[in-house]
C-alpha cells in the first residue's frame, strides 16, 4: 500500500474493543494511514466517519454508547500517538491481515464528568448515555480546546483524581454531580440527582455540598432548595445507620438527640446518643459548608467550626465523659467497625473515675 491507495477494510464486526474502533488522525496516521485516504473511507457513502475533529469511528451507521465515550476522551486527552493500536490494514483487497489486540489508550488529563459520568456511577435518575445530545469531559483550564459536537468540555483549575469504571476515566461523584447540576434549570432534576446520590449511598452530603459552593452553585435559588433538603435527608440516614448499629450489635439502648447541662450551669451542647450510667456519648458528624460562601473563605470557616466542636469535646471530657465521634461515611463503609468502638467505651466505663453529675434534657 502506497501513500495514494486507498484503504479496503475487512468487516469490523468481530472487533470487542471500542479502542480499536474508535481512532484519532494522529494515531490513523502512525499507521501509514495519509489525508488522502483518510478522506477517501470517510466519504458519504464510505465504511468511516468523523465523529469529532481529528477522531474517526471506522465503521458506519451509530456509535455505540462506549464508542461516543471513546471518542469524547480521545478529542479531549490527547492520547500519546506512540502507543499500540491496530488499525485493519491488508496486503491485497482480497486478503487482509487480522487486527492485533490493542491496549488500553492512555487519556492525559480527561475524564468524563456531568451526567454521563453519573450514568457511568449507575444513577437511575439521569438518561442512558445514548440519549444524550453532549457528553461533559473535564480538562485542564489550560487545555487549549474547545467545545464542539457531543463533546462539552468543562474547565477545571484542579483535576480530581479519576475512578475507572470500564476503563474510563470518571470524575468522582460529587464533582459530577456539581458539573451536571451547573447546567440545569430543572429544581425537580436538581432535587433528584442530590436525592439519588445520598439515598444510594454514593458519597455523603457534605462533599456535595462541598463541590457545589466550590462550583459557585449555591446562588440559584433552586439549587439552595435542593441541598437543604438534601442536608435533611442525610441527616436522617445517618441517624437511621446509628439506630441500626445499637439495634443490630446488641448495644444497651442509649437516650437519643438529647442536650447536657451542668445543674445550675451552662449548656454542654447536644449528642445524638447518651448512656448516663457508663457516661458515653455519640456525636455525629454531620457538618457541611456553609451556603453561600466563598471558596477561598470555606477553609477557615472549616477550621473554626472543628475547632468549637473540639472545645465541646474537651470540656465534656473533662467532666470525664466519654465522647465518641462517628461520620456518616464511617457508618455507612463500617458498621461493625463503629459498634465495636462504642462498646468498647461503654466497658471501659467501669475503669474510669466516676463522670460529673450532668442533667440530660431533650432537645
Amino acid at each position: 500500500m502506497n501513500h495514494n491507495t486507498p484503504l479496503s477494510l475487512r468487516p469490523l464486526q468481530h472487533l470487542d474493543d471500542c479502542r480499536q474502533r474508535v481512532l484519532s488522525a494522529a494515531q490513523l496516521k502512525a499507521h501509514g494511514v495519509n489525508s488522502a485516504a483518510l478522506n477517501e473511507q470517510c466519504r458519504p457513502d464510505g465504511p468511516w466517519q468523523q465523529l469529532l475533529p481529528g477522531v474517526y469511528l471506522l465503521h458506519p451507521g451509530r456509535p455505540t454508547a462506549d464508542e461516543r465515550l471513546h471518542a469524547v476522551l480521545l478529542y479531549a486527552g490527547r492520547p500519546q500517538t506512540r502507543t499500540a493500536v491496530a488499525v485493519p490494514t491488508q496486503t491485497t483487497a482480497d486478503e487482509p491481515h487480522p487486527p492485533q489486540a490493542a491496549p488500553q489508550v492512555p487519556y492525559a488529563n480527561a475524564m468524563v464528568t456531568g451526567l454521563a459520568a453519573l450514568a457511568l456511577h449507575r444513577f437511575v435518575s439521569v438518561p442512558p448515555l445514548l440519549s444524550l445530545d453532549r457528553i461533559d469531559v473535564m480538562v485542564p483550564r489550560t487545555r487549549r480546546l474547545r467545545s464542539t459536537g457531543l463533546a462539552r468540555l468543562v474547565r477545571s483549575h484542579g483535576m480530581p483524581t479519576p475512578q475507572r469504571i470500564s476503563g474510563v476515566p470518571v470524575a468522582p461523584v460529587p464533582r459530577a454531580l456539581a458539573d451536571a447540576v451547573a447546567q440545569l434549570d430543572d429544581a425537580g432534576a436538581v432535587r433528584r440527582l442530590l436525592t439519588e446520590a445520598v439515598r444510594g449511598g454514593h458519597c455523603e452530603p457534605a462533599a456535595v455540598v462541598r463541590e457545589l459552593n466550590q462550583a459557585r452553585l449555591l446562588t440559584r435559588p433552586h439549587v439552595i432548595d435542593a441541598v437543604d433538603s438534601l442536608l435533611a435527608e442525610g441527616r436522617a440516614i445517618a441517624e437511621d445507620r446509628l439506630y441500626e448499629m445499637v439495634r443490630e450489635y446488641g448495644l444497651s439502648d442509649p437516650l437519643w438527640n438529647v442536650d447536657l447541662r451542668l445543674p445550675g450551669g451552662p449548656h454542654l451542647g447536644g449528642v445524638d446518643a447518651y448512656w448516663p450510667d457508663e457516661a458515653v456519648a455519640v456525636e455525629l458528624d454531620t457538618r457541611a459548608p456553609r451556603h453561600g460562601l466563598r471558596p477561598e473563605l470555606q477553609e477557615e470557616s472549616d477550621g473554626l467550626e472543628w475547632a468549637e466542636y473540639a472545645r465541646k469535646r474537651e470540656h465534656l471530657e473533662r467532666l470525664g465523659i466519654t465522647v465518641v465521634h462517628i461520620t456518616p461515611r464511617k457508618l455507612r463503609e463500617s458498621l461493625e467497625q463503629q459498634a465495636t468502638v462504642v462498646r468498647t467505651a461503654l466497658m471501659a466505663s467501669a475503669d474510669r473515675e466516676p463522670a460529673a453529675y450532668v442533667m440530660v434534657l431533650p432537645r
